[in-house]
């Protein structure tokens, strides 16, 4: 287990550089690519395996990492019973609103993200929603402590919540994976919000709501109380994933969409993870306490 943890770490470490050299490689290398091409074979061939693979890596390493640690903490039965409904759902819902523009509108995926399955879809795509989609879950799930005081009106609130966190980070994702230098995707009839559809963050919740519910039913015997520590993992996934959005949309000059996101959902996220309880440290606090009262007892007597 220990060296599941270390490759855990490294990939979770890596994920989040690669998402540093990405965001700077969009906002300064490429606005200023003749720089690097000026510098030859060498740099042409770097400059096109980084808008190659850059992005690929990126996400392959984070779903490394959440993958893992879902492995460690929920078990291997719930963590492929949140995995393949959330890639097998987004991956139906993309390749049905490429197609036809539901759910999310006339869209379009360019080079950059890998592979395409059935030549419309990056296969990073689906992974995408897999590991920041659980990472939005469990924070929403044990921030409204579902396991510790089980109820619908709570499973509820949590796919609700999880889904609005996850469609927040697209607030800040869509308009700079659109509109920056390097698009990733681009939208055949640019939409009333800073370029994209309303009807897309529709889709964003409602897809990942469905996936959060297949998931919500099949976790209804499991036993999952997660405290505070157990939830690292889940916040910085989100939280880089975020920065690295707004970055991008920042520099494209989009900041209303950045705070939207921002306040509805990297707030939330963090008052949800301090909200949950942290038993190491509650029982540390109890023993200690217990130890204090014993000698008042034995002193009345």
């Amino acid at each position: 287990m220990r060296q599941l943890v270390i490759v855990e770490r490294v990939c979770l470490i890596g994920h989040i550089l690669s998402k540093v050299f990405g965001l700077l490689g969009i906002l300064l290398v490429i606005p200023n690519a003749e720089v690097i091409l000026n510098l030859g074979t060498v740099g042409e061939t770097a400059m096109q395996s980084s808008m190659a693979n850059g992005g690929v890596v990126d996400i392959i390493l984070g779903t490394v990492a959440v993958s893992i640690f879902a492995y460690r903490v929920l078990g291997l039965r719930n963590w492929l019973a949140f995995m393949l409904p959330s890639v097998f759902i987004s991956v139906g819902s993309e390749l049905l609103g490429t197609s036809t523009g539901f759910p999310f509108g006339d869209y379009s995926y360019l080079s950059g993200l890998g592979y395409k399955i059935a030549g419309l879809v990056p296969f990073t795509i689906p992974i995408s929603w897999f590991y920041v989609g659980l990472s939005a879950y469990l924070i929403a799930r044990a921030g409204l402590q579902v396991a510790e005081k089980p109820s619908i009106v709570r499973h509820i609130a949590a796919i609700a919540v999880g889904a609005l966190l996850f469609t927040c980070w697209d607030f800040a994702l869509e308009p700079g994976m659109s509109q920056t230098a390097f698009p990733f995707w681009y939208w055949e009839k640019p939409g009333a919000f800073f370029g994209t559809p309303y009807q897309n963050y529709a889709g964003w919740f409602g897809t990942s709501a469905l996936f959060m519910t297949v998931t919500a039913l099949l976790w209804r015997n499991a036993s999952i109380k997660l405290e505070r520590s157990q939830l690292n993992v889940p916040l910085i996934v989100y939280i880089s994933n975020f920065v690295f959005a707004a970055g991008l949309s920042l520099g494209s000059g989009f900041a209303i969409p950045v705070l939207l996101g921002f306040f509805g959902g990297v707030v939330p996220a963090v008052s949800l993870w301090w909200r949950t309880a942290n038993t190491s440290s509650q029982t540390a606090v109890e023993a200690n306490t217990e130890m204090q009262v014993a000698p008042v007892k034995v002193a009345l007597k």
